[in-house]
């Protein structure tokens, strides 16, 4: 009975970072919303897994974890710098 309502609790929980990711006034809001989607989606599996008696469940929530957690930094990145690799493009005074 506590797992059914945790996992309610998490389902209301990503319905309000959905309704902050389309809210979002910066696109760092909207990054972190996703982000903590990422989060909400990890307890979502691990409390199925838990609920249904499959602790297999639990190494599909890390791995999901870390994806997400790559993921956020690489968007972060890309929009830092314009680019994923390591070649970065500085302007010389001669291109100018």
């Amino acid at each position: 009975m506590m797992f059914a309502v945790g996992i309610i609790a998490v389902f209301v929980a990503m319905i309000l970072v959905l309704i902050r990711l389309f809210s979002g006034p910066t696109l760092y809001d909207r990054v972190l919303a996703v982000n903590s989607f990422g989060v909400h989606t990890v307890l979502l599996i691990g409390l199925i897994g838990f609920l249904t008696d499959r602790p297999d469940f639990l190494d599909i929530a890390l791995l999901y974890a870390l994806i997400n957690f790559v993921g956020t930094i690489a968007i972060l990145k890309f929009f830092r710098y314009r680019a994923i690799g390591d070649k970065l493009h500085i302007k010389d005074e001669a291109e100018t």
